[in-house]
């Protein structure tokens, strides 16, 4: 008896299905791409300024132009807009009416602020760390990679090494709250750290934190206030002896 014949439709669904599985599917394919994507532009434009900004190059008070940005790095003026207003959350620039977005001058009211938060919110947690009795696993890591970021003049991984040694003491007393709002802070921090870069020798950061450490695990009250207000009052007697005298 003759074989019947497959009609048109079930040869059409065998090719399909031969086709769904050939080698050349199974194996040679190229693989879907799942990966995320890449840092977006304006994250980029903002960390290239916030560098330039924590390194020194450009000075308190440098205007921030949307256009000149966006000429200089060849990205839009949207783009621009965005990495500006990314700094200026952080603190690191302001925008000002009819003058438009500069770097922060961070001056003296705005400093004291700033240390004053400072102050309450590392206090509490080093008073939580004191009576707890913890020891912080991090702090002595964190001031060995202060002491070599010092000792090799690597200023961007000095102020990584010094955020790292506060950070230590305050997220070992585990408090979320407390460390997250200290980590809002971070950018600023970095930028006081560099108005005081000028008081300060190589390798004298290391030392000052050191003794900071042993003597906050002790009595927080006392140390943490007493440590900033030093680096207070040396930005500040600084900018008294570079302004010019009338």
């Amino acid at each position: 008896m003759p074989r019947p014949q497959p009609d048109a439709h079930d040869a059409a669904t065998a090719r399909s299905s031969a086709a769904d599985h050939s080698p050349t599917d199974r194996g040679t394919r190229p693989p879907r791409r799942t990966g995320t994507p890449g840092p977006r532009a304006a994250d980029l434009l903002a960390d290239n300024i916030r560098a330039a900004i924590l390194a020194g190059d450009l000075a308190p008070g440098t205007p921030l132009r949307e256009e000149e940005l966006s000429a200089t790095h060849g990205v839009s003026r949207h783009t621009a807009r965005t990495a500006l207003a990314t700094l200026t959350s952080e603190r690191l620039a302001v925008a000002e009416p009819y003058r438009g977005v500069r770097v922060s001058l961070l001056d003296d009211d705005a400093l004291i602020a700033l240390q004053q938060l400072r102050c309450a919110l590392e206090t509490e947690a080093l008073r939580i760390v004191r009576d707890r009795g913890i020891c912080p696993p991090d702090v002595d890591a964190a001031l060995a990679e202060l002491a070599t970021a010092e000792a090799a003049g690597d200023w961007p991984a000095t102020l990584a090494a010094h955020a790292r040694v506060h950070l230590a003491l305050v997220d070992a007393a585990n408090s979320p709250r407390i460390a997250e709002e200290y980590r809002r802070l971070d950018s600023e921090m970095h930028l006081l750290l560099t108005h005081v870069r000028p008081a300060y020798s190589p390798g004298a950061l290391t030392t000052e934190h050191r003794t900071y450490v042993a003597d906050a695990l002790r009595d927080p009250e006392r140390a943490v206030r007493a440590h900033l207000d030093h680096s207070t009052r040396a930005i500040i007697d600084g900018r008294s002896a570079r302004s010019p005298r009338m």
